[in-house]
């Protein structure tokens, strides 16, 4: 059984496309106050998690919140797509302004399965057109070594279903 030691406080970046599971795996190891997902903040923001319109400013409502958490000193997760380098090295900024290490988990899943999941969602499935874009720039970022080259700290991907599930967090005492 896998498992991830985290730092606390720090910064983790969950990386993934869209429908890989990256909100489930945060709910199953995070509790709920450290977990910041763009979705919820598109809703604060927007007209619902799936308000497109919105992301703009639920990214700058994250980024702020974000800022907040990491210079009070507490564990923060980003439940966001962070397949784009320009997305992960603005968190990355973040965690170095406030001191705190960062840690990427990456959800490298086998690409039919992430689709046939984004087909089974309950309320909303994502384009699969947007869901095979994230994989094709996730697949990317993996076979440069971007995540590495960005600069976190420590870097975890997941590559099958089963290590997903065995997934453990170890958290200092």
């Amino acid at each position: 059984m896998p498992t991830l030691a985290i730092a606390d406080p720090s910064l983790v970046v969950l990386v993934g496309a869209a429908a890989s599971g990256k909100s489930t795996f945060a709910a199953r190891h995070f509790a709920r106050e450290e977990i910041l997902a763009s979705d919820e903040m598109r809703a604060i923001v927007g007209s619902g998690e799936s308000d497109q319109a919105a992301t703009k400013a639920a990214f700058a409502l994250l980024h702020r919140r974000l800022a907040q958490r990491l210079a009070d000193g507490k564990l923060t997760v980003v439940d966001a797509t962070n397949v784009e380098s320009h997305a992960r090295r603005s968190l990355l900024r973040r965690a170095r302004a406030a001191g705190v290490p960062s840690v990427a988990i990456v959800l490298d899943l086998p690409p039919d399965l992430v689709l046939r999941r984004n087909e089974g969602r309950q309320g909303r499935v994502v384009d699969h057109g947007v869901v095979r874009h994230h994989l094709a720039q996730l697949r990317r970022a993996v076979d440069r070594g971007l995540f590495e080259r960005d600069g976190f700290d420590v870097v975890y991907r997941i590559r099958e279903p089963a290590e997903l599930d065995a997934v453990r967090i170890e958290l200092p005492s």
